[in-house]
């Protein structure tokens, strides 16, 4: 694809901004073709998914053909590193036939958008690509209409090949999107589900693309939030409590007062000074002294799973069948085990930013989110203005898994925008970030399993604390089960002392540690190989499938753990598609260092869009998953966050990165399934697995730092 500046539709029009609502929006689109998709058939299939977002009956995908041949995509989707930028063009571009570089972009800007609920949970490919490909093979019926009256042949008798269509068999017969377009504006309704391509048929769709927005980004060119400069913007410093529960009690301000061009702001709870230089806005802040009435709390990272299990909630059982009495009954051997993980952070590259700026009564956020949508919504509700004066701009985004559906930088903008009646940046520190963070819920599992002589699991009693439900179901061949959620890893409807929250993958990280490493267990004890007792105890074909795809890949070779090969083993489920990985990792037993030399992963993700983008999302999740597996915990006391940067939160660096093998099972005529998820959810049990199978250690808390591995070592 040629490198083309997607940072235009972003900033283009910073300086004289037009206040224009979706009514008139089409009326000024001119030349072109929009074509309205009804999502009413998705609603009623995927309501589950939607309840309380408050999605209207009709949500409409907005696809523009303009009249020099491009193609517009609006989509209230926004791309934060995870790849639909491209996938989602290629999608369209397939089923329109069109070129894949005339396909633009625009993504989750409140005004231009329709409404979406977010970009989370690796549902864009899976929920917005089909409606999408309909909308796109709707144009193109359309075109081939407006193109049998223009060239006056029956539309049997039509081809379309990179936007033009033509006479089978006759060349000199032809006319371009571009030409059938130019002058004219037709909305049409799609009533019925159009034909879609079939596998035989694709040209984009299954090819690997580079992506789209590689070039602005290795080049420094795309556009953060924090990078947006408007005309007499102000910097924001805020003043922040310093723990979690403290109550302002007095604010002296008169420090801060002597500097020259500070506006100081002290309503409520904001309080901040704002500068046109980004360090004078600082220094003012720090300035201004504040007493706080601190919160009395003996909670700590040491004590808090004790905490967690003293102050579950009621139990809510997510999936039983059989007996459990039953179970026991059948086991030659009873296992019963405890697991642990900590409060982890996102720790983005990005930290969160908006720019806000109000104009004739109109305010306008330049924001890193998620949810673009959500955000029009709070700006509107707490500064009092009606949604359609509220427009959400989406900036690249420096990464999110979660952590950037928190709008609170957004509100502060916007506020500050207000009181000043001046554009605002706020820009957070990393301490602001880690200390304003939700994080990845601390969590207890306890399971009580049992085999019988023949290694097969008779019994299996799953209790998750604090996580959350993703994840907790099992897919083995279990007669006698069940699984009980005891609170959820979301802060409101949990008992976490910390604002916690969706980290990539939510609770299933959690969940699979736990799960894996007590089918491992059990392999152990029962002296069975642990590829072989999987397979022994699945019917699920689906991961039947990868499991031997990844075994056949790295040419495996049975052995009872621990082997002293240090091989580990991992099976999970997540946004509909299936993973098995095997890893190899050396452990150091002088110092507890733990090195992952190979991760070798076989995902069944149904159709592929872009396999190069696929591949990436499995590198990436197995790169980012050897931090929380290794050394990502938050440290805290109270509540005060004890991590303030990166010297004490240890992120996964370059030198740790295994060699990695990605295995994508070809099934282009299953559902496409998400791939940004996925391949995470293994690597706490993966690594876990594979250091006993290396020392006969086994550790049940993650992450599994140098002292926890050696302390594991001590007790062999």
């Amino acid at each position: 694809m040629k490198p083309r500046d997607y940072l235009e539709y972003d900033f283009t029009d910073i300086k004289t901004p037009i206040p224009i609502d979706r009514r008139e929006f089409l009326k000024r689109l001119g030349g072109g073709i929009i074509i309205i998709l009804s999502l009413s058939e998705f609603i009623e299939v995927h309501g589950d998914i939607l309840q309380g977002r408050q999605m209207p009956e009709d949500l409409n995908v907005y696809l523009r053909i303009k009249e020099d041949g491009r193609v517009d995509c609006y989509t209230g989707k926004i791309e934060m590193g995870q790849g639909v930028i491209t996938s989602l063009a290629q999608m369209l571009a397939e089923e329109l036939d069109v070129l894949l570089e005339d396909v633009d972009m625009v993504m989750g800007d409140t005004e231009l958008c329709p409404w979406d609920m977010g970009t989370f949970g690796s549902m864009s490919t899976r929920f917005f690509g089909p409606p999408l490909r309909a909308a796109g093979a709707e144009a193109r019926a359309t075109l081939l209409q407006l193109a049998s009256t223009a060239l006056k042949v029956d539309v049997s008798l039509l081809i379309v090949n990179e936007g033009v269509v033509s006479v089978k068999n006759d060349n000199s017969k032809s006319i371009t999107y571009a030409e059938l377009t130019k002058g004219k504006r037709i909305v049409k309704a799609v009533k019925e589900k159009p034909p879609l391509k079939k596998p035989s048929e694709f040209k984009i769709i299954g090819k690997p693309v580079l992506k789209q927005d590689s070039y602005v980004k290795v080049t420094g060119k795309a556009q953060f939030a924090a990078d947006l400069r408007l005309e007499g913007m102000l910097y924001a410093s805020i003043v922040r409590p310093p723990v979690h529960g403290a109550e302002l009690v007095s604010v002296d301000t008169s420090q801060a007062e002597t500097m020259d061009d500070v506006l100081i702001v002290n309503e409520k709870d904001l309080i901040a000074t704002l500068h046109p230089e980004k360090i004078n806005a600082e220094k003012a802040a720090s300035k201004i002294k504040v007493e706080y009435k601190l919160p009395d709390s003996i909670l700590n990272d040491k004590n808090i799973f004790d905490y967690l299990l003293e102050n579950a909630p009621e139990g809510r059982i997510v999936e039983e069948g059989g007996d459990l009495e039953d179970g026991e009954k059948a086991a030659n051997l009873k296992i019963d085990k405890e697991y642990y993980n900590s409060y982890v952070a996102h720790a983005t590259i990005e930290p969160h930013a908006a720019t806000a700026r109000i104009t004739d009564g109109k305010i306008e956020i330049w924001a890193s989110t998620q949810t673009p949508f959500r955000a029009e919504s709070e700006v509107a509700e707490n500064l009092g203005f009606p949604e359609d004066k509220v427009r959400i701009r989406q900036a690249f985004v420096g990464a999110g898994f979660g952590g950037k559906s928190n709008t609170q930088q957004i509100l502060e903008a916007a506020r500050l925008a207000k009181i000043s009646n001046k554009p605002v940046q706020v820009g957070w520190t990393r301490r602001e970030e880690f200390f304003y963070d939700s994080f990845r819920p601390a969590a207890v599992v306890k399971i009580s399993s049992g085999i019988d002589d023949e290694g097969r699991i008779t019994k299996w009693d799953y209790g998750v604390y604090s996580a959350g439900e993703r994840g907790a179901r099992h897919f083995y061949d279990i007669p006698n089960h069940k699984t009980t959620v005891y609170g959820s890893g979301w802060m409101g409807s949990s008992v976490h002392p910390l604002r916690t929250g969706a980290w990539r993958a939510p609770a299933n990280n959690t969940n699979t540690f736990a799960r894996e490493c007590q089918i491992d267990i059990m392999a152990n004890e029962a002296g069975i190989d642990p590829v072989e007792f999987r397979l022994k105890n699945l019917k699920d074909k689906r991961m039947i499938r990868v499991l031997e795809a990844v075994a056949d890949k790295v040419g495996w070779t049975p052995a009872k753990s621990p082997s002293g090969r240090g091989y580990g083993v991992a099976c999970g489920i997540d946004a509909g598609a299936y993973v098995a990985h095997i890893a190899e990792v050396d452990v150091d037993k002088k110092i507890g260092a733990v090195r992952v030399r190979k991760v070798t992963c076989a995902q069944d993700m149904g159709l592929i869009i872009n396999p190069q983008g696929a591949t990436i999302q499995v590198e990436g999740c197995i790169t980012m998953g050897l931090g929380y597996a290794l050394t990502e915990e938050i440290q805290f006391e109270g509540g005060k966050v004890n991590n303030r940067n990166f010297d004490t939160y240890n992120l996964p660096k370059f030198s740790w990165t295994p060699e990695i093998v990605t295995v994508l099972l070809d099934l282009p005529n299953e559902p496409a399934q998400g791939g940004g998820e996925p391949a995470i959810v293994c690597m706490g049990a993966l690594v876990a697995n594979a250091i006993y199978d290396a020392t006969g250690a086994r550790l049940y808390q993650l992450p599994m730092t140098p002292e926890r591995v050696l302390k594991a070592l001590s007790e062999i």
